[in-house]
């Protein structure tokens, strides 16, 4: 999934020295090593400062000079709580008497600063990299969710004006404390999703045509709210967010992003559309939004977004034929064929061996699902054409992957061998993921697509296959052989009706040969 490809913390804008009238946290007067009871002596004084002003604010609410003074001391106290940033040991303690509730009422304050002066101080106190603080910064977590902070943070994200550069920066500290939420405690994701606005808000943002950092950042928790999450990902769907993602990615069907930021945002919205394309529903929104033309486009432009193209229209071809049928209609066999032969643009992106790969294993999967998909008429003899043309190359091609796969395989299996499983605890299961990391996986889509060529009785096409064998020193039974372990190993996650079909079609592929 690669849909589910890791996504890295970012340095916050407010990470640097501090500025004119900041809290310098390095200064000689900062308690050195902050006790429990230091520690509360911060958060009492934060808590009558905030009681202090907001009895001002209901006694005189038309006169603001009347508790402006009140205002300022209760920023200066809220920046002094990041000292608790440099204690976590001590959230357990701090919890009981009020830190996660009296930050969450900040939050709501009428003065946006301050409001994004809570944002900002979250952020730094939920974030925290080491293990060993891990249980304590969970139990602020634990707090902040029951004082209702998510709500409160997402409805923060449509208050601040993202024109003015200081409540941008807390747009960007909002999301940088919901990214830790939900890295300190995952299962938020489907919660956050299902009892805020967020999702609508994510999509809103991506629709800007300019490119900034809360827009890349944005892109990023969408990501990560639809990895993991079915529930998330049907959620998008529902509210046109595959139509969304598809406009903002067509903003570079033609361009390439100008810095390695913004090329680290398409790729994200690429990791979104992937993982939005996990339900059926949604893969029928992809085809009748016109995302495989647009894919399609994308690969003819040749971008720096052609193997993303790819990766997304292979999703979308899964298991999914309405999606394979449109993809001939609009002619994407010539452009898909092209890549399995080799002919991909060239940049410094691509050079590398690993990229090349994976956009090969990507075509192999893609056109896998072609034929899985179409199952006769006159798309099933278009793709079949293709490998006969210029003399069967593609064939040639596709034995080519077929020795280079099997030989990895082979060799990741003497390996195994030669291992003592029973001290390393590796169970059967186990012994075949590893071979499948090793290429089985994409050894086996070869052998099946060798299968459907041989099951299509064309003679021109078999004459070439066993050529191809004999001079390999191969057989058709070594690659029935790789077909039956797929059989066997074809597996009920799409229920036991899908398998028994599955089964049922690899059954005859291999009685075809």
């Amino acid at each position: 999934m690669d849909a589910a490809a890791a996504v890295h913390k970012r340095k916050r804008p407010d990470e640097s020295d501090p500025g004119p009238g900041e809290l310098d946290l390095s200064a000689a007067d900062a308690v050195e090593v902050l006790d429990l009871r230091a520690a509360k002596r911060l958060l009492l004084a934060f808590e009558r400062r905030l009681r202090d002003n907001l009895e001002a604010r209901m006694k005189y609410p038309d006169d603001p000079a009347r508790f402006a003074d009140s205002e300022i001391a209760l920023h200066a106290e809220t920046d002094r709580l990041r000292l608790l940033a440099g204690a976590p040991e001590l959230f357990p303690d701090l919890v009981p008497i009020g830190l996660a509730s009296s930050l969450a009422s900040l939050l709501t304050h009428d003065n946006v600063d301050l409001a994004a002066a809570a944002a900002s101080l979250l952020a730094d106190l939920t974030d925290s990299e080491d293990p060993s603080d891990l249980a304590a910064v969970q139990a602020l977590a634990d707090a902040l969710v029951d004082a209702n902070a998510l709500d409160l943070l997402v409805h923060n994200l449509s208050r601040f004006s993202e024109t003015d550069s200081d409540e941008a920066e807390a747009v960007h500290n909002t999301l940088a404390v919901l990214e830790n939420l939900l890295d300190l405690r995952p299962n938020l994701a489907d919660k956050v999703c299902d009892g805020t606005k967020l999702l609508r808000w994510l999509l809103s943002r991506l629709k800007a045509r300019e490119f900034d950092a809360n827009k890349q950042y944005a892109s990023e928790i969408l990501a990560i709210l639809l990895q993991n999450s079915p529930a998330n990902q049907k959620r998008l769907g529902q509210i046109n967010g595959v139509d969304a993602l598809l406009q903002a990615v067509a903003m570079y069907k033609s361009r390439d992003p100008k810095t390695s930021d913004e090329e680290e945002m398409l790729e994200n919205l690429f990791d979104c559309l992937c993982c939005v394309l996990m339900p059926l529903e949604n893969k029928e929104r992809f085809v009748k939004a016109e995302g495989v033309e647009l894919m399609i486009i994308i690969m003819k432009q040749k971008k720096l977004a052609y193997s993303s193209a790819i990766r997304t229209l292979d999703f979308a071809m899964t298991k999914f034929p309405p999606a394979c049928e449109r993809f001939v209609d609009v002619l994407g066999l010539k452009t898909a064929f092209a890549a399995f032969m080799g002919k991909i643009p060239v940049n410094k992106k691509n050079k590398k061996e690993s990229y090349q790969e994976e956009l090969e294993e990507r075509i192999i999967s893609l056109i896998a699902s072609l034929f899985g998909g179409i199952t006769k008429g006159s798309r099933r003899m278009r793709l079949l054409g293709k490998f006969v043309e210029n003399e069967c190359e593609k064939i040639d091609r596709l034995m080519e992957f077929y020795t280079r796969y099997s030989d990895r395989v082979k060799e990741e299996t003497e390996r195994l061998d030669s291992l003592d499983l029973e001290d390393l605890e590796m169970d059967d299961d186990e012994r075949y993921n590893r071979k499948l990391e090793a290429g089985l996986y994409t050894l086996q889509l070869i052998a099946l697509i060798l299968g459907h060529i041989w099951h299509s009785g064309n003679s021109q096409m078999r004459a070439r296959v066993e050529l191809l064998l004999k001079q390999n020193k191969l057989t058709k039974q070594d690659v029935k052989d790789i077909l039956e372990e797929y059989h066997d190993n074809i597996g009920d996650l799409d229920g036991p009706e899908e398998k028994e079909r599955a089964q049922a079609r690899t059954k005859e592929i291999i009685a075809a040969l």
